[in-house]
């Protein structure tokens, strides 16, 4: 615990290879793809070549299959999940690594690489405490050179984040231009390099809210990258901000409902049901991957065509 301490104050993160077991990984794995064919309404999913934000549910099973996506917050209602992130193991290692009792306030999945330019955490969930925000990525396959693998650089948490105009370090989506230019004139005059995690298929890698990372570009769209992302707010942090603790082991989860999505995403999804349930020939292009989805048939071609629901 020393050694990987002292990495992670050095570095900003640290590295534990071939943490879980095959079978600990390829058990979460068949409940999401168990989850993912169930459809629910109550999952919040992020469409990455979009940034739409939708349910599961809304998305028909060609879309579900096809589109490169960020599941959020499977941790919310389901064991598996919740016990890679917070495992008897895992658990006491980022209450070392973060000086206090973890939080669990988040999960990510992803099927595909995120191609996410550089960034770092703390800007876009901000603790109330500074330095009380820890993450971790774990590897739920072997990344492939091609997938769009996690970037990062070693040592950039040093880097003292800039002030936005709020007068905080939350960010301020206008400004994010002027934080990026910011961020790259640090780390050249720092001399931080990029750094590729070829991560095996168990890996876990934990990082520092402030260290710089991002994924790589995909070279071949056909791969996958799975892999789960948790982020973790201190206990005392977490209750400064109200929230629902439940506990678990030396550590506890945030209790919350799922991420609000826009009211325009129901009004999408009743023209989805309705254009593919007038247009058979549209529904079995949809069904054959030839387009994603009716929507995207209409907008191709539909409209042109004069088509109505």
């Amino acid at each position: 615990m020393d050694r990987t301490k002292e990495n992670f104050e050095r570095d900003g993160f640290a590295i534990l290879p071939g943490f879980y077991s095959a079978e600990e990984i390829d058990s979460v794995v068949g409940s999401i793809a168990q989850r993912k064919l169930e459809r629910p309404l109550d999952v919040t999913v992020d469409l990455l070549d979009t940034g739409e934000r939708t349910l599961l549910g809304l998305l028909s099973a060609q879309e579900i299959a096809t589109r490169r996506m960020k599941i959020n917050d499977l941790y919310l209602d389901m064991p598996g999940v919740r016990n890679l992130a917070l495992s008897d193991r895992l658990a006491p290692i980022l209450q070392e690594l973060l000086g206090q009792d973890p939080a669990l306030c988040n999960s990510l999945y992803f099927e595909k690489g995120s191609q996410q330019p550089p960034h770092v955490d703390s800007i876009y969930m901000t603790p109330v405490t500074p330095n009380h925000l820890i993450a971790t990525w774990v590897a739920l396959e072997d990344a492939h050179a091609d997938a769009g693998q996690l970037e990062y650089f070693p040592g950039s948490h040093k880097v003292e984040q800039m002030i936005f105009s709020n007068g905080t370090r939350h960010f301020v989506p206008d400004e994010m231009p002027q934080w990026h230019k910011y961020m790259d004139a640090e780390v050249e005059k720092a001399g931080f390099s990029k750094v590729t995690f070829a991560a095996k298929k168990g890996d876990v890698f934990v990082w520092h809210a402030n260290l710089l990372h991002g994924g790589g570009p995909i070279a071949d769209m056909q791969r996958t990258r799975k892999s789960l992302v948790f982020h973790y707010y201190s206990r005392p942090d977490a209750l400064n901000l109200d929230m629902k603790l439940e506990p678990m082991l030396c550590s506890s989860w945030i209790n919350r409902p799922i991420q609000a999505v826009p009211e325009e995403t129901f009004a999408r999804a009743q023209f989805e049901q309705a254009y593919l349930e007038k247009y058979p020939d549209v529904a079995e292009a949809v069904r054959e991957g030839r387009f994603v989805s009716g929507i995207h048939h209409y907008d191709m071609y539909g409209k042109a065509e004069g088509r109505t629901v």
